[in-house]
């Protein structure tokens, strides 16, 4: 699956799943859809960088290189592009815009 950087995507708030970090995996409960995620990094930090932001995966590349180091910038961004993507897949994040738009 790749992703695209100019998509925007937006998370679901937080007040809509519950996150419990359980050793190296971290376990994500969707409220709405009843779902359990069980994921691992660098999930839960891309959704505590996104927030209530619609953001790009440039932009939350820009937000997590202030705590993490993220190598090459053109690398962090495809790979950040493709963790949205994936995230959008498992309804953990929306895209609010088409791509090129």
């Amino acid at each position: 699956m790749s992703g695209d950087a100019s998509i925007i995507y937006r998370a679901e708030p937080e007040e809509a799943r519950i996150i419990q970090p359980l050793d190296a995996m971290t376990l994500i409960y969707q409220r709405r859809s009843g779902i359990t995620h069980i994921v691992a990094e660098p999930v839960p930090e891309i959704l505590a960088a996104m927030g209530d932001d619609a953001i790009t995966a440039q932009r939350l590349a820009v937000k997590l290189a202030e705590s993490f180091d993220l190598g090459s910038e053109g690398d962090a961004i495809a790979v950040i592009a493709e963790r949205l993507a994936e995230l959008a897949g498992l309804g953990l994040v929306e895209q609010v815009s088409p791509p090129d738009a």
